[in-house]
């Protein structure tokens, strides 16, 4: 059974200082933490934050990509965990033909925030997580979200994001 949940938050964890995605049930209680990378964390908090770059990040690229070749996104689905492991599904349509993308969870929410769909998660999911979030207690508070991500945005240079040799 497919539960409706809605992002609540994105803090750090004290312990790991990893960020973690904080979902809640749309006309519920439960809820799911997902951790995630620091650049899936840093997508989204720049759409919490309504922050606009003088470049496309990606996710706001695909979102481009998306609306100039007549694809609607309707729902994202996080449909499984494996090994710690999360899979979501993203559902985009076009010409009346619905089309299944296999997606990070962090990757299927951040469209689905500059989308404004709809994100779903399998009720298994939820009650397999609970078995595996022990961090859960030790999170910042979700009123911590907005001022500390905007602070590390605000501050971040192309170095913070380190090189890569080609």
């Amino acid at each position: 059974m497919l539960i409706e949940m809605e992002l609540k938050g994105l803090v750090v964890d004290p312990i790991t200082k990893a960020p973690v995605i904080m979902l809640e049930e749309v006309d519920g209680k439960k809820t799911l933490s997902i951790w995630i990378g620091v650049l899936e964390a840093s997508s989204i908090a720049a759409e919490l934050e309504n922050l606009k770059f003088s470049r496309p990040m990606t996710h706001d690229l695909v979102k481009e990509a998306f609306s100039k070749t007549g694809i609607s996104m309707r729902r994202i689905e996080i449909s499984d965990l494996k090994d710690n492991i999360f899979y979501a599904t993203i559902f985009v349509e076009q010409g009346g033909t619905e089309v299944k993308l296999d997606a990070r969870p962090s990757d299927a929410i951040a469209l689905a925030l500059r989308m404004k769909a709809e994100i779903f998660v399998e009720s298994t999911v939820v009650e397999r997580a609970k078995s595996v979030t022990t961090n859960e207690k030790n999170l910042a508070s979700k009123e911590d979200k907005t001022g500390k991500w905007s602070e590390i945005l605000k501050d971040l240079s192309p170095d913070s994001f380190g090189k890569y040799k080609m």
